[in-house]
Order: structure tokens, then sequence, then C-alpha cells
């Protein structure tokens, strides 16, 4: 099934409730408003549904090769990479003073979404290389940025992540990766490195890893790692290509889904060395990698987003056209098609509503983002900062999680076909999978709510936007639609669910770390629900102005309608959650290990 960009619910959220109108008033971004989101959004749908998505199908039946030591990718993946390298795609965020395009998050978050959508194996590559990216224009040296940063913000270059190791999945207090100074002020590294997506490939001409790896004599534990490029091929004084360096790929994964992305295993240092070279301090290696980490963490939330758009529309699509059984209410004589029938409604409305919520809460975050970055006053970045931050988690924990979800009612919508293969439902499904296991585990993004974004501040920051998320109910209550006052008492429910587990977590983070952590999972669930239902409610008031005036009425109404959805089958649920965590803690621990 062809992909179709939904770049109309892109721009609302973009315009509505990131308010690129106050993005673009800030320094350095005075070019990025509506108008220039637009022309960025349709073209980069034109490319990615006449380019993109019709490799789709062909990676997942046709996957990555690996033979003496290379990478063959999906036949038509290097022809389609040269072309988005040519459109100048890989530099769209990236400042200008190393090629880049310059615009705000805002805006590229919207793109990225349509690339993950259109084939999430391929945008695999241009994510990993964006992280790259951020980590050397943050704690990379003047010499590295000049060597290594226009040539991954064109493309040219491509760039990996490398944290995993046979013995240390998420601890990395464990990694064992060893890095020898040398008299030159370079670097020879030695180890295993597992899971490295795009770790070898075909599509460019060299490929810039990131590597942590432990000084010799460097500390025990995670305050002993450090940080190094290790480039494919080393780079000349001229910036051409040298001689092949000492990493090579062993193998690659076969895979659940996202089969056409290799996942390469590299071996560092088998033949005298990895030549690398430090990036930032010594031991900082931890921090300077969560700056990738964080990059590919929200990235990954928009992976979310993405399959689950791609799943909704396959299955929409199905529902139109599959004839079967009569309609309950007796409005048609005749079997029909399958979306006349309510459950085939209601998962297609959850489906929506899950989607629509998310993207509208990932574009929220991402204008956080550029104000953290471009705000002139100070506090402004500060608040804007602590926000985004928050929402990091939710945007990767909540939308990965809530795509299995979507990606499984796709499926359903399917009966017995989405079962097979050749319907194309099955492989959103696989794909999605990965989405909350790499870049943190949906654990893993819980435990970082829980510790640095709620306990560390006594939860103040969760609670100033439980006062923002009131001050929305406030307006809705102003409404006197049967949809506003349905999705405002659903929402104030849910806000004051949310509150009493921020007091909770606040409050026993020290005292009873067991039975917090217990539904640290749960409140990221929780938290994800209600800003993403907050984010549909605000959506809802433009939506109604905007019916009133007759802009667009039919996109309007389906607003509302998706909005008032949420709140009553989706934004319930937060109570629930709230007593499973606050009440629910004995339940999680009492049985014994052994009883397992």
């Amino acid at each position: 099934m062809s992909y179709i960009a939904p770049v109309k619910d892109m721009l609302f959220d973009i315009e509505h409730l990131a308010d690129i109108a106050q993005v673009a008033r800030m320094p350095g971004l005075e070019d990025a408003g509506l108008e220039t989101a637009q022309a960025v959004l349709e073209e980069c749908a034109r490319f990615n549904q006449d380019v993109i998505a019709p490799l789709n199908e062909a990676g997942d039946k046709h996957p990555s090769t690996f033979k003496d030591g290379k990478v063959a990718t999906t036949p038509g993946f290097k022809e389609a990479f040269a072309q988005y390298v040519a459109g100048g795609w890989q530099g769209l965020q990236h400042p200008a003073e190393f090629g880049g395009q310059g615009l705000p998050k805002t805006i590229g978050a919207a793109c990225g979404e349509m690339l993950n959508s259109a084939n999430m194996s391929f945008a695999l590559c241009p994510l990993l290389t964006d992280g790259a990216t951020e980590a050397l224009l943050t704690a990379g040296s003047d010499e590295l940025k000049a060597i290594y940063l226009e040539k991954l913000v064109s493309g040219q270059w491509t760039g990996t992540m490398n944290l995993t190791e046979p013995q240390a999945g998420s601890d990395l207090a464990m990694v064992r990766s060893r890095a020898e100074s040398q008299p030159d002020g370079s670097y020879k590294v030695f180890g295993t490195k597992i899971f490295i997506t795009y770790g070898e490939h075909d599509l460019a001409e060299n490929i810039v890893h990131l590597v942590l790896a432990r000084v010799t004599g460097a500390p025990e534990g995670v305050k002993g790692i450090s940080l190094f490029v290790v480039p494919k091929f080393l780079v000349n004084k001229d910036g051409s290509l040298g001689e092949r360096n000492d990493v090579h790929c062993v193998s690659i994964e076969h895979k659940l889904g996202i089969k056409a992305s290799p996942t390469a295993v590299l071996q560092y240092g088998d033949h005298g060395g990895a030549v690398g070279y430090l990036v930032g301090q010594e031991n900082r290696g931890l921090e300077y990698m969560f700056i990738m980490m964080n990059s590919a963490r929200y990235a990954v939330g928009m992976q979310g987003i993405a399959i689950a758009e791609r799943a909704y529309q396959h299955a929409v699509a199905y529902a139109k056209e599959r004839v079967q059984s009569r309609p309950v209410d007796g409005s048609i004589n005749a079997s029909a098609p399958i979306i006349h029938h309510p459950d085939v409604k209601r998962m297609l409305m959850t489906m929506r509503a899950y989607t629509e919520g998310c993207r509208a809460m990932a574009s929220v975050a991402a204008a956080a983002n550029d104000a953290t970055h471009h705000h002139p006053d100070a506090d402004t970045r500060k608040q804007n900062q602590a926000f985004y931050e928050y929402l990091v988690p939710l945007v990767k924990g909540y939308s990965t999680e809530m795509s299995l979800e979507v990606a499984s009612l796709g499926v359903q919508v399917h009966g017995g076909m989405g079962f097979i293969e050749e319907t194309g439902a099955a492989q959103y499904l696989r794909d999605a999978k990965i989405l909350t296991i790499y870049e943190g585990t949906t654990a893993i993004q819980a435990n970082d709510l829980v510790g640095r974004k709620t306990a560390r501040d006594g939860g103040q920051v969760a609670k100033a936007i439980a006062a923002q998320i009131e001050k929305t109910e406030a307006e809705l209550a102003k409404r006197e639609s049967a949809e506003a006052q349905a999705v405002a008492k659903r929402l104030k429910a849910a806000r004051e669910a949310f509150v009493d587990v921020v007091e909770f977590v606040a409050g026993g983070t020290k005292s009873s770390p067991n039975a917090v952590f217990a539904g640290s999972v749960p409140y990221l669930m929780l938290a994800g629900n209600l800003v993403a239902g907050w984010q549909l409610a605000r959506s809802l008031l433009v939506a109604e102005e905007q019916v009133k005036a007759g802009n667009d009425t039919a996109f309007m109404q389906a607003k509302i309608a998706t909005a008032r959805f949420y709140a009553e089958h989706i934004l319930n649920k937060a109570p629930g959650l709230r007593d499973s965590i606050v009440d629910g803690a004995e339940s999680v621990t009492a049985l014994a290990i052994e009883a397992f």
C-alpha cells in the first residue's frame, strides 16, 4: 500500500500547538515560519512517498546481506540514499556553518516522521548520523569538527553509536573495550561492539564510529569511560580518505523486523589497534554519549509515531475495501465494507487517536527544544530545557509502546489476512517491536523519568506541567460543547491521578525504592497518556474556533471527534494506573523468586 504523508495534521500541530510563529521569532530561526514549514514538509512528503516508501516492502523481503566482511544493502537503497543526500535532507536541522540548513527541530521532527513512515530500516542510517553530528557539535574539538562535521552533515559520510558489548547490554559500567594513548595524541582502540546499526554498509564512502572505551588506567565503572571517533577509513590532512582502519564487521544479525537495516558486530584492533581520536576529555565519554542518546531517544519516539501512522493508513485502506457482514444497525441491507462495523471503527479510532496524540506531544517537545537552544531569555531557555527533558522519556517510551498496540490493532483489523505476510500489516508489528528496546528499554526510560526527572527536583517540573494542564481544563470548562465538557472531565481526572503519582514518586524514591520503581513504567505510561491527551485537548480548543470561522470544517471536526475519543477511551485509563502505582507496589514484589 502506498504511503501518504499526513502533512495537514503535522502543520496543524506545528502552527497551533508548537507555535511556529513564536519559534520563528527566536534569533537564528527568523526564516523558519509557517510558510517555510509548509514548503519543506510538502517537498519532504513528495520525496518520501515517491522514492523511499516504495523500498519498504523490498527491504523486508530482501534484507541486507553480509559476505566476505562487506554488507550489501537492499537493492535500491544505495540509489535512494544518494538522492537523500543530494536533496540536503541529512543537514536539515544542522548548522549552516557546516553546510546544513539550520532549520528548527519543530520542522525537522515532522520530516523525520515521514522518513520513518516511508521506510524505517532506511531511516535508521540518517538517524544515527544525526546523533553523531550532535555529539561532535557539542563536545568535539575544533580539529574534529573541521575534519568530520561537513561530511556528516552532507551525508557524504555516515555515523554510528558504539555502546553495547557482549557482556554489557544496558549496563555500561561493564564496558571492556580499551584505548591506549599514542605519542601523536591519537589512541589505539581494541574491543568488540554488538548491535551497531549501520555499522557496515555500502551507502556512503566512510563511516564515522563514535565508540565508548576505557583508557588504560581509567577508573572502574561509568566514571572511567571515554568517547572516541574511530573512522572506517582514516582521513588524510587534505580531507581525502586514506587507509582502512582496524575496525571490521564480522557479522550482521538476523532480526524479527527492520530487516533491511544492517545490525553489525564490529571488531576493533585485531590487527594492531584501530586508530581513534578522543572526543572532549578522558573519562567523560558517557556524558558526551548521552548527547547522542537523547537525540536518538527522541528520534526513536518519532519512529513509533511513524510506524503507527503507516499501520493506521494500511488498516483504513483495508477496512474500506474488505466487504464482510451486514451492519448491525441495518443501514445497509447487504454485506458491507468492514469500516461500517462499530468495533472496526473503535479499533481505527484508537489507532488514529494514539498516533495524533503522540504526534502533538512530540511536536510541542520539539518546539521546547528549539527554545532551549535559541530563545534570547536565559530563564525561558532553562524552563524549556526542563520541560523538554521531562518529555523525552515520554516521547520515547509512550510513543513506542503505543506503536505496538497500534500495529497489533492494524493486524486485527485485517483479521486472518493480517497474519499473512503478503498483506503487509505484519511488517509494521515486527518493525515496531524493536522501538521499545533500543536506545534504552521502556523500563530504562521509566527509571530516568523517576530518578532524574521527578525525584531529583521533588517533582517540581512535573507539577508545573500539571499546572499548565489545569489552565487548559479551565478553558475547556468555558465551552458549551458536549465534546469540550467530556474532554475537560477526563483531563481533570487524569491530571489529578498524575499529581498523586508524582507525590508518591517524589516522596518515596529514597525511602521505598522498590515500591516506586515497581510502578515506574506505569508512571511513564500515565504521564505520556496525560500529555498526549492534553495536547489533543488543546487541539479541540483550536478546532472549535476554526469551525466557527468556517475554516477547513471537515478536518477540524475530525480533530474534535478524535480528541473526545482519546479522552473517553484512552485518557480515562489514568486513574486506574494511579491505583496500581500507589496501592499496588506490594503485590509486584510479594511473590518469592523461587515461586516464579
